[in-house]
């Protein structure tokens, strides 16, 4: 049986234009699946910017006009400016417009949309492509991010099939591949794997930074201490909303880290070599699997996972 071709976007709207919504805008035009990308950034400059590099086509001097009109809008900004940013732009959304977001958490952005959206929810589709760059901004968007790259989407159960199916062929023709989960396991699975990774680094960071010896230590600091803190170096304000917007599930998973900790602790303080080995040796073992199987990127997921 013969699929019919995903209809090509008229008016894309991207609310937001960084590294994510300007990928998302590139891939779709080198795909020639997007008519006219419109864009807003609440910084006049960041707009320019995104108009003279040709990731959008025109440049909208507020949310209103942005979204006017279009058939798509990305909602491509910080998880913390996303409710005030539904809250703009819900009166003036056309009846049949799909919205769809890139926030690194889930269920906030579903209360959100359902606090805000009003009849638009139908329409709205979550979604988190684990993907980024070690610098964020619309002059380093890059068509290529998300290809072989996955995308999560957080479907709800009033969203129409025909929203769903307009989001999931986007994120395909960007190259990615799309996974379906609800958004509860979606910020459980990511408070795991991204949010408390970044948390510790971060923490790690900050515990050197209060010794005298920091400047000796960071002189003197090899591959290791660069393997293991390339994403400390991520976007504060984003970690800031994604700390605030999943803190149930972070603190869920950092009580596992503190237990795993104390063990280890245990077994140092006693001089328990056997077991020190033994907790190595279990790490190695589930991790090796997991790097033989994983799509390893050329690139830094700092802005987005």
């Amino acid at each position: 049986m013969s699929t019919r071709a995903p209809a090509r976007i008229r008016r894309l709207a991207i609310i937001g234009c960084g590294l994510m919504g300007g990928s998302a805008a590139l891939a779709l035009k080198r795909a020639e699946h997007v008519g006219e990308v419109v864009g807003y950034s609440r910084n006049p400059a960041t707009r320019e910017l995104a108009l003279s590099l040709g990731v959008i086509d025109q440049a909208a001097p507020d949310l209103e006009q942005a979204v006017q009109g279009a058939d798509v809008v990305i909602l491509a900004t910080p998880v913390g400016a996303l409710a005030s940013t539904m809250v703009a732009i819900a009166p003036h959304l056309a009846a049949d417009a799909v919205i769809t977001d890139v926030g690194s958490t889930k269920s906030d952005v579903v209360r959100h949309a359902q606090a805000h959206l009003g009849m638009h929810v139908m329409r709205f589709v979550p979604a988190h492509p684990i993907a980024g760059k070690e610098h964020a901004g619309v002059e380093h968007a890059d068509a290529d991010l998300y290809e072989n790259r996955k995308v999560i989407l957080t479907t709800l159960p009033q969203n129409t099939l025909g929203a769903i199916a307009t989001v999931e062929a986007l994120w395909r023709i960007c190259g990615a591949d799309v996974v379906t989960m609800s958004p509860q396991d979606h910020d459980t699975v990511f408070a795991a794997v991204s949010h408390l990774p970044h948390l510790l680094a971060f923490s790690y960071i900050n515990g050197l930074a209060n010794q005298a010896q920091i400047d000796q230590f960071l002189a003197l600091a090899g591959p290791g201490f660069r393997d293991f803190t390339r994403i400390a170096g991520a976007n504060p304000d984003m970690w800031r909303d994604v700390f605030g917007s999943n803190r149930n599930a972070i603190q869920s998973q950092l009580q596992h880290f503190k237990q795993a900790l104390q063990r280890f602790e245990t077994a140092l303080d006693a001089g328990d070599s056997a077991t020190l080995e033994a907790f190595v040796q279990r790490s190695r073992d589930l991790r090796a699997p997991w790097t033989l199987n994983a799509i390893i990127p050329s690139r830094d997921d700092l802005t987005q996972q």
